[in-house]
C-alpha cells in the first residue's frame, strides 16, 4: 500500500494519541455501510487496530469489517468527544484506505501490537494474541472540528 504522509497539526496528533475509541466505517461489496467501535493506535502516520480475543458471534476471519475491507479498502474513522457543554465538543474524521496486514509483515505487525498493548492495558494479557489480525489504515484526508 503506497502512502502519502499527511501534514497533521500537533493538536490533532495529540487528540489521536489520547483518544480511547474510534468508530470504523467500512463498505461491503454493494457499498452498504457498516460501522463498529474499535480500539486503535495512531503510529508512524498509520492507524492500527487488532482483532482481539473478546467474544465474537462469528469466527474472527468472518467478521464483517474484515470482509468489507477485502471487498473495498475505502474506510472512515470517526474519533470524537461529546460533552453537555457544547463548547467542549470535537471530532476528527479520517478517510483512508485499509488493509488486513499480511502475516509476512512481521516487524510492522509486531510494532503495532506492541503499541496497542502500551495504550490498552487489557491487551497485555491474553486478550491480544501475538498473531492477531491487524488492520492498517492509511489516512488520505483528515478533517477536524471543535475544541481541538
Amino acid at each position: 500500500m503506497s502512502h502519502k504522509r499527511l501534514n497533521i497539526s500537533s493538536a490533532v496528533q495529540s487528540r489521536l494519541k489520547e483518544a480511547r475509541i474510534a468508530r470504523l466505517s467500512t463498505l461491503d461489496a454493494k457499498s452498504r455501510p457498516h460501522i463498529v467501535p474499535i480500539c486503535f493506535v495512531y503510529e508512524s502516520s498509520f492507524f492500527y487496530s487488532a482483532i482481539d480475543q473478546k467474544p465474537k458471534i462469528v469466527a474472527p476471519e468472518r467478521l464483517v469489517r474484515l470482509r468489507n475491507i477485502r471487498a473495498s479498502s475505502d474506510v472512515a474513522l470517526l474519533i470524537d468527544e461529546y460533552d453537555e457543554d457544547w463548547s467542549q465538543l470535537w471530532f476528527i474524521l479520517i478517510r483512508g484506505r485499509a488493509e488486513v496486514m499480511p502475516m509476512s509483515a512481521r516487524r510492522e505487525r509486531g510494532h503495532a501490537i506492541c503499541k496497542l498493548r502500551e495504550k490498552y492495558p487489557q491487551y497485555t494479557g491474553r486478550m491480544l494474541a501475538p498473531d492477531a489480525t491487524i488492520i492498517r489504515i492509511a489516512p488520505e484526508r483528515i478533517t477536524s472540528w471543535g475544541k481541538i
